[in-house]
């Protein structure tokens, strides 16, 4: 799946949770909440990186880590496309940048 059909399958979510978001709480969350819930799956992908280290005990540990990845990834474009950021060419021009420095060291 290129970053295009990326967006747009993360982006059609959002809009389911801001539909459930709505209905429950009756508006959807803000961008600070969004990102709160990045920060809480940051903590649990560090638990399962540990797990699959050998110092934690986690079931089924790739599946969940893989799962975790997962919602990091939708939680950051969702948060890209709320701020107005270009995601994918930020990437590129970062990893320009970063390369560029990597490659000028002697």
């Amino acid at each position: 799946m290129d970053f295009t059909s990326l967006k747009e399958r993360a982006l059609v979510i959002r809009a389911l949770y801001d539909d459930h978001e709505r209905r429950t709480y009756g508006r959807r969350w803000s961008t600070e909440e969004l990102t709160l819930g990045l920060v809480g799956d940051v903590g649990d992908l560090a638990k399962l990186v540990q797990a699959r280290s050998g110092v934690r005990a986690i079931d089924d540990v790739d599946a969940k880590l893989g799962h975790e990845l997962a919602d990091i990834l939708w939680s950051v474009i969702v948060i890209a496309e709320r701020c107005d950021v270009d995601l994918a060419s930020s990437f590129a021009a970062t990893m320009d940048e970063i390369e560029a420095a990597l490659t000028a060291q002697p």
